[in-house]
């Protein structure tokens, strides 16, 4: 490394360990710094030198996911100065717009340092002159969010990297509808963090702010269970895991109040651990997180299995199969299962759901004649379709009551699907027949995933680079009919970096893939689906069969064509 560039990156550092309020980080990036000022060619040395130039070649971007990376010292981290500067990136964007109000409501999870990340956003908002109010414990994300609406906020803040591995954490900005944010106010706040100066610059208070009683998750529950229908079947088992995240006592405390009887809950996954002991990644659609719920339901033996993200704004539903063991539904699966409760019991206003997700909704939606529409991955995105009843995205994400909770819920999902369970229940029907008669309804929806997760993002880069300069004309013998490149935007959708394409053969009615970066996680998502035309009951399994056989042909072509394999 050139001389000039080694004492500039050395500046940097020893410029940030100076303003560091941290002593946990302070101490992290004294030792890199004595590292890499030591004997010259040491290993020790060399990865000391790495560490300082990734942690110093930029800073965490605020955006429209707000900020999520893994903890540490530096810039290019989580950490309470990028926390802090954040805070008053958003403070001053709200005392630019007083029509907003004064007040943020912040709320946080139970994951490393997030109690200290919103305490610091306590303080620097009321330093900013404006009123702060902290959730009173570590809560799902759902009840920050109806918190905003509740207590008519001008903005709120929850800390939490949701799903993403323990040495993450994040930081999740809504604005006054209860919605998160989306441009131009993500530019907005970025501008503002942007025009800081020193840390030492920002005012900090030492208290002034309020912590929040158990009235506000009162209040939440009350609305929460207000989403079924009173006097409904409650006759239904539950296996729940919580994915040793904040969900449990929420969940707990709202299949209580909803008369429906109480979950047993994976014992092993049922405290709230930052460090998420049993699972490879806390997240349900990752292979293996589920394997301890599916063992205690061997056991128990109930009708459903529910699990919520380290958060809970997310919900996961396995069902029982014929052989005795359990199966997880899909996003997409629960997502049209909550889509058609919610149309049976006359539902009005707009379904909506992303371009990555199934048509089917859509078509569920057209059935009952209520409007649809398609937006970008997100809910936030999702939640601002005008006249929104219902919206939902295949990454286990659901908003059941928009009005209450105008973001994904996964307290009131897993209340919606134990309700429609109980119903089906009661009369001798079960989650799997309701999937069966939508297929036969409107064509068998198969959808799949192609997720490669990465080290270095440059992968991810070269394959959008590669499908964009080589795109597919046929894949599974289908052939590419059109190809969107979503990065200049549609009539209907705002840019975005991504690839669309539509498929046709005379095996499939219609297919379609999109292929984005995940705006959270190092990885490159590709969303598959097709709809197979099905004829009778009789001919559902060998229409599954020739899904799965299509869906892995289509899986391995893409990784080919965008030079994945």
């Amino acid at each position: 490394m050139p001389k000039a560039t080694t004492n500039d990156l050395l500046d940097r550092a020893r410029a940030w360990l100076a303003e560091d309020p941290d002593p946990q980080t302070r101490e992290e990036l004294a030792a890199l710094l004595a590292a890499a000022e030591g004997p010259e060619a040491e290993a020790e040395e060399r990865i000391a030198w790495s560490q300082l130039a990734e942690r110093f070649a930029g800073r965490l971007q605020f955006g429209t996911a707000g900020l999520r990376g893994e903890l540490g010292a530096g810039p290019m981290r989580m950490n309470r100065a990028v926390v802090i500067r954040a805070a008053a990136g958003l403070a001053a964007y709200v005392r630019k717009h007083p029509e907003l109000g004064d007040l943020v409501v912040i709320g946080y999870d139970a994951r490393h340092k997030s109690h200290d990340f919103a305490r610091d956003t306590a303080a620097v908002v009321v330093g900013a002159g404006l009123r702060a109010a902290l959730l009173p414990r570590p809560l799902p994300t759902p009840v920050l969010a109806y918190a905003v609406r509740h207590l008519g906020a001008a903005a709120g803040v929850v800390v939490t990297a949701s799903h993403n591995p323990p040495q993450d954490n994040g930081y999740k900005v809504y604005l006054g509808d209860g919605s998160q944010i989306v441009p131009p106010a993500d530019a907005d706040i970025a501008a503002e963090i942007d025009a800081l100066g020193a840390l030492a610059g920002v005012p900090r208070a030492e208290d002034g702010w309020e912590v929040l009683g158990e009235d506000v998750l009162d209040a939440y529950l009350t609305r929460a269970a207000g989403v079924l229908e009173a006097g409904g079947p409650r006759e239904l088992s539950t296996v729940y895991t919580p994915l040793h995240g904040v969900g449990r006592d929420v969940l707990l405390a709202a299949f209580e109040r909803a008369g429906f009887p109480a979950p047993t809950v994976v014992a092993e996954q049922a405290e709230p651990d930052p460090d998420f002991p049993t699972v490879a990644f806390p997240n349900p659609e990752e292979p293996g997180a589920m394997d301890l719920a599916f063992a205690a339901a061997r056991t128990a033996r109930p009708d459903l299995v529910i699990a919520n993200d380290p958060d809970a704004d997310r919900c996961a539903v396995a069902v029982p199969t014929a052989d005795g063991d359990w199966r997880m539904l899909r996003g997409d699966e629960v997502g049209v299962l909550l889509g058609a409760a919610l149309a049976a019991k006359g539902a009005s206003g707009v379904f909506a759901t992303t371009i990555v997700s199934s048509t089917l909704l859509g078509k569920v939606a057209a059935a009952a004649g209520l409007g649809y529409a398609e937006t970008l991955t997100g809910f936030k995105w999702i939640s601002r379709a005008e006249g929104i009843r219902y919206g939902y995205e295949e990454a286990l994400g659901y908003c059941v009551d928009p009005d209450g909770v105008r973001d994904k819920d996964g307290i009131t999902a897993a209340l919606q699907i134990a309700e429609l369970a109980a119903v089906l229940k009661r009369d001798g029907r079960t989650l799997t027949d309701l999937l069966d008669e939508l297929a036969l309804a409107h064509g068998l929806h198969a959808t799949d995933q192609l997720s490669v997760r990465v080290d270095d993002l440059s992968v991810i880069a070269d394959a959008m680079r590669t499908l964009r300069d080589k795109p597919p004309v046929e894949l599974a013998g289908l052939t590419v009919t059109r190809a969107d490149d979503l990065t200049a935007g549609t009539p209907d959708l705002p840019p975005t970096d991504g690839l669309r394409y539509y498929l046709a053969g005379p095996a499939v009615d219609s297919a379609r893939i999109v292929v984005r970066p995940s705006g959270t996680e190092p990885k490159l998502k590709c969303y598959l689906e097709a709809v197979l035309p099905v004829a009778s009951a009789a001919g559902l399994d060998s229409a599954r069969d020739r899904a799965r056989d299509l869906m892995d042909i289509l899986k391995q072509d893409l990784a080919v064509a965008a030079g994945l394999a």
